[in-house]
């Protein structure tokens, strides 16, 4: 288990400015060939090719695909926890379906670049000890911050506000990736509609 966790380590972190660009091309590239051909087919080959950089300096950075793959998810997190840290700081609505609307459209948001890197990243990531730690902490701080925002929220009328926070995260995070990243896509304001009214009437009903 150790060696394998370690060969989908980077190998090598930038330390030069030109450096830095190398491995952000390699990432860029990565992120097109996944999208464009599909895991399977997604070799390292053509993603050195698309970076225009030599196999040779594609593995002083990667050990594989996979390794590659893994960095594209954790960028796709960070991003996921930027834009909930913005949506929190931000002024809050008064209404409760403006909130919701905020969570739901900035999770949407965060999938929209393409959304068949999107699927290849859902079906093909290993799952590693870390990443598994980090989208479980991701989850707990999403759901604690909810948790407190219909604790004070004097439309909120749901009995548990613990089980109603983990509720709403979970429908909102897990609807959107399956359904963005699904073959056939759906209309993305149409969907942020649906998930809107579901969750806003959920909360509200006596």
């Amino acid at each position: 288990m150790a060696s394998d966790r370690h060969a989908l380590r980077a190998r090598k972190e930038p330390r030069q400015a030109r450096a830095e660009l190398t491995r952000e091309r390699i990432v860029a590239a990565a992120a097109h060939v996944f999208a464009e051909h599909g895991y399977a087919a997604g070799t390292t080959n053509r993603i050195a090719e698309r970076a225009r950089i030599s196999i040779g300096s594609l593995y002083q950075y990667y050990p594989n695909k996979d390794a590659i793959l893994l960095e594209l998810v954790n960028r796709h997190l960070d991003a996921g926890v930027l834009a909930a840290k913005e949506h929190e700081d931000g002024d809050e609505p008064e209404s409760l379906e403006a909130i919701m609307r905020g969570f739901a459209r900035a999770t949407i948001d965060n999938h929209l670049d393409d959304p068949k890197l999107l699927q290849v990243m859902m079906e093909q990531t290993p799952r590693t000890p870390e990443l598994l730690e980090r989208i479980t902490e991701y989850q707990r701080e999403r759901v604690a911050a909810t948790r407190d925002l219909l604790a004070r929220h004097p439309e909120v009328r749901v009995a548990d506000v613990d089980v109603a926070a983990q509720l709403v995260v979970s429908t909102i995070e897990t609807v959107v990736h399956q359904l963005v990243a699904a073959p056939r896509s759906v209309d993305v304001r149409r969907l942020e509609d649906e998930l809107v009214a579901m969750v806003t009437r959920y909360l509200t009903a006596a």
